[in-house]
């Protein structure tokens, strides 16, 4: 499966972010986190785990990034 197409980014208030160079960092951000992804879950496959099992805690690993800024 590959990579899904980047969003529209948006701000707090529901606008899009217009910064062309934010938009770029975030994707910049976006790629890195799938590549480095991608390659932790061939790594694990190759050693013996799951399929099904990488995939629940790569979403529990993401469901628990805090936000620093609340």
């Amino acid at each position: 499966m590959p990579r899904p197409d980047m969003p529209k980014w948006y701000d707090a208030d529901g606008q899009p972010v217009s910064c062309t160079e934010k938009i770029k960092v975030m994707n910049q951000n976006m790629d890195e986190l799938y590549q480095m992804a991608q390659d932790a879950f061939e790594d694990a496959l190759l050693m013996g785990c799951t399929e099904g099992q990488l995939r629940d805690y790569f979403a529990e690993l993401i469901a628990s990034v805090e936000n620093p800024y609340e």
